[in-house]
């Protein structure tokens, strides 16, 4: 038998017993994830729990608190930190829990025992004896004096016995569906925060500096700014639907200030929408357009799109920009010229017209002469059975100049009058020289010097 100082001065005191069953497992699953040996175990034998591993066994030498270099160098586990077995045992011993542990190296016990050369100091020892069992496979810790309860509670604190659900895996990170009322925070599989107002749990795999410095000796209260970054780089590189649906859906929160804390981050919210408009057909509208633009929802909503209010800085952020493969986001403007380009005219040749229609058709180069000529951009008047329905007020237009295939495109029921067509006609030749659209100050001034220069030529006529 030997003895083996553990040399702990400083005793975790805020450590309840669930919080040093919570090492002995993250020693086991870090051992069963470096040697890829079967899963770990954790039942009850008679008034004890058995932790048991199917590694290497535990020696003495894992008792000295240092950063284990095997452990350093491996992604995903758990105690890379030199946090643990030490505080573990400590903490068993002040909670007065039985410990001990068995490996074909030997079999560990704790116990009180004046320190090697000062008799009057009492600290803690591990009592090292040889094994019972040199074909023992792993290591077993055996923990009496602990409850159902405190299990149940350690267990609680890793993501793989929590009982929620990864949505998705990134590089950085896992999604994962929270099942409470609140969002956990796991590093490597292990709960180190709780968050109140998060929409999803995570799993952090990819630690930054921010986190290991902030990865305390009691893996817990890690502050949300150790984090934020690294969620973020989950939340930014996730590509799943079912994710970016949860968000998007939780955007329409915003304004009504009951959104979780994610969607407070407007790169999040951005890179959401990019992913949603990839997936299928969706409007995305502030609630101003949704009041401004009813008979277009409504037309937008009738074509099979869902519409997806957002906040009126997300739609600055993505107005003019382009999903994650490559096409335009579809806000009310994109919607429009989507619509437009959709659409498909009726041409009416002149000589199909009734005489009534040709009659007033004939005024055509006329009524250009009276405007000044026709615009060089303009290539043919052309007259449409059909016409597309003005999205704005959701009546059919009377004309439009479709600069695609520089044409100016009359409704044939404009022919009814001489007064209807010139009107018409004009209208849109002032679009075409100008380039302005409705309702804009230039346009109105085109059309008001347009309006002069006719004046003028007829009176001087």
């Amino acid at each position: 038998m030997k003895k083996f100082d553990l040399n702990i001065e400083r005793i975790l005191e805020n450590w309840e017993t669930h919080h040093a069953i919570r090492e002995i497992i993250a020693n086991a699953l870090d051992e069963q994830l470096l040697t890829k040996t079967k899963g770990v175990e954790i039942f009850k034998h008679g008034n004890s729990w058995i932790i048991r591993d199917f590694g290497r066994g535990i020696k003495y030498t894992h008792l000295t608190q240092n950063e284990n270099q095997e452990k350093l160098a491996s992604t995903n586990v758990i105690g890379k930190f030199g946090i643990g077995l030490k505080d573990a045992l400590a903490t068993f011993d002040r909670r007065g829990a039985i410990v001990s542990a068995k490996s074909k190296h030997g079999q560990i016990t704790i116990a009180k025992s004046p320190k090697q050369g000062f008799q009057d100091i009492i600290t803690l020892h591990a009592i090292i004896e040889d094994t019972v069992d040199p074909n023992f496979v792993g290591t077993e810790f055996e923990l009496n004096g602990v409850t159902d309860k405190d299990i149940d509670d350690a267990k609680k604190l890793f993501l793989r016995f929590s009982g929620e659900e990864i949505i998705e895996t990134t590089k950085q990170g896992q999604i994962v569906k929270r099942n409470k009322g609140y969002g956990n925070i796991y590093i490597n599989g292990v709960k180190v925060a709780e968050e109140e107002n998060f929409l999803f749990s995570y799993n952090i795999t990819t630690l930054n500096s921010s986190i290991k410095k902030a990865l305390n000796r009691e893996r817990t209260n890690v502050g949300r700014t150790a984090y934020t970054d690294s969620i973020k780089k989950i939340l930014l590189s996730s590509t799943k639907k079912e994710v970016v649906e949860m968000l998007v859906k939780d955007l329409t929160n915003i304004n009504a200030g009951t959104a979780h804390d994610e969607l407070g981050w407007l790169d999040v919210q951005e890179h959401s929408v990019k992913i949603l408009n990839r997936e299928g057909k969706y409007l995305f509208i502030t609630s101003f357009e949704a009041m401004q633009y009813p008979d277009m929802i409504d037309q937008a909503r009738n074509s099979g799109h869902e519409i997806i209010t957002i906040p009126e800085n997300l739609k600055l952020k993505v107005q003019d920009s382009k999903d994650l493969s490559g096409n335009p986001i579809v806000d009310i403007g994109q919607f429009i010229l989507n619509y437009n380009d959709s659409f498909t005219f009726n041409f009416v040749d002149p000589e199909q017209l009734n005489d009534k229609e040709k009659a007033i058709y004939q005024y055509t180069q006329e009524i250009i002469d009276i405007f000044g000529g026709k615009p060089k951009k303009v290539k043919e008047i052309k007259i449409s059975s059909t016409m597309r329905r003005d999205l704005f007020s959701g009546v059919e237009t009377l004309g439009c100049w479709d600069e695609k295939s520089r044409s100016i495109i009359i409704d044939q029921k404009n022919l009814k009058t001489i007064s209807n067509y010139s009107g018409t006609l004009i209208h849109e030749l002032v679009h075409a020289k100008t380039g302005y659209g409705d309702v804009t100050r230039s346009f109105e001034n085109g059309l008001t010097n347009a309006i002069g220069h006719i004046c003028k030529q007829l009176l001087e006529k």
